[in-house]
Parts: structure tokens; sequence; C-alpha cells
């Protein structure tokens, strides 16, 4: 008898969840867009300082109605397309315990140099089809924050902050961050 085994992708075809399901838990981020998968490597130190300080600030935001989640965590918008956000808040009542199966709010993005291309275009472009209502990107090499809010389902550029500049917007919730603490070193 032979067992055959199987590796790689399957062929002539697009990627489903299913096959997200099967990818190794190697540290690496795996996501599909429109049955396209894109693999991205850790990130790095400023990123996940960036990450976690801003994910601290949206959680003592938000109303009681929503959550913010630091990757990894699914955003399921079809079976095609399960991205993993650096940075999700949804409201409670579409989370399951698995994803959030519906655009979610505010979807975050901080920019690693493997990643800028994906998350200012293919992810950027995706989560507008969605209707995810804002999208927010984080560049902690300037440091900037730009945010963008869906109008007449189109993103519109609606706030943006550099180095010490405040960033203040009112939607979804009032919130002020100041990009350059989210960077630097604590007692630099």
């Amino acid at each position: 008898m032979t067992t055959e085994v199987r590796t790689g992708l399957p062929r002539g075809r697009a990627l489903t969840r299913d096959d997200l399901d099967a990818m190794p838990d190697d540290g690496h981020r795996y996501e599909l867009v429109d049955g396209v998968l894109i693999v991205s490597p850790a990130p790095r130190r400023v990123h996940q300082r960036a990450s976690l300080r801003l994910t601290v600030l949206l959680d003592a935001a938000v109303p009681p109605d929503l959550e913010p989640l630091a990757a990894p965590f699914d955003v399921a918008l079809s079976d095609d397309t399960v991205m993993q956000p650096d940075l999700v808040v949804g409201r409670n009542a579409d989370f399951t315990e698995r994803d959030l199966p519906v655009a979610p709010v505010l979807a975050v993005e901080v920019l690693s140099p493997s990643t800028r291309g994906i998350d200012l275009l293919l992810k950027k472009d995706r989560l507008e089809r969605a209707g995810c209502a804002h999208y927010w990107v984080v560049d902690p090499e300037e440091p900037s924050i730009t945010a963008w809010a869906l109008t007449e389902g189109a993103y519109r550029q609606v706030a943006r902050a550099v180095g010490d500049e405040a960033f203040e917007v009112a939607e979804p919730f009032d919130v002020r961050v100041v990009p350059a603490e989210l960077v630097t070193l604590s007692g630099s």
C-alpha cells in the first residue's frame, strides 16, 4: 500500500479558508485576499511596540459595545478573504470566538518594510470594498498615523499626524494619539 503525501498549495484555483487553516504554525502570518495567499514574517520590535501602545489607548477609548483586538485575530470577509489586521475594532455582537465574520468598525495596520505595499494598497482596497468604515495606518519609521473613513463607498483621508503632532478623531470614537509616543522607548 502506498501512502501519498501532498505538500504545497493547490494549483489552478483560488485558496480558501480551509487551505488557510492547513497552514503551519511557524511564526509567520498567513492571510488570504481574494484567494491569494499573503505570508508575512514576524514583525519587528518597533512595530510591536506601536501596536501594543495603540491597542492600550483604543481599549480605553472605545465605547462598551466595541472591542479592540490585536493580531493575530481573523477578519473573515468571505471564504477567500481572511485577514489579520494588526488591530481590529468590532462590535461585540459581531465577534465569534474564532473570528470577526463581518467588516470591522476600524482596522489598523502598522507598516513594516515587508508589508508596506500590501497594507497601503491591497488590504486597504479589500477592506474598503467590504465596507470597513475606518482604516488607519501607523508608520513607525516616520512616525505618523493616517486615517481614512468610508464615504459613499470610498475611503477619504480624514486625519493625519506626524511626529509630536496630535492625531485626534471623533469617529468611530473619540481618541487622541501622538505618533512619536507610540514608538519612543520608555524613558527616552
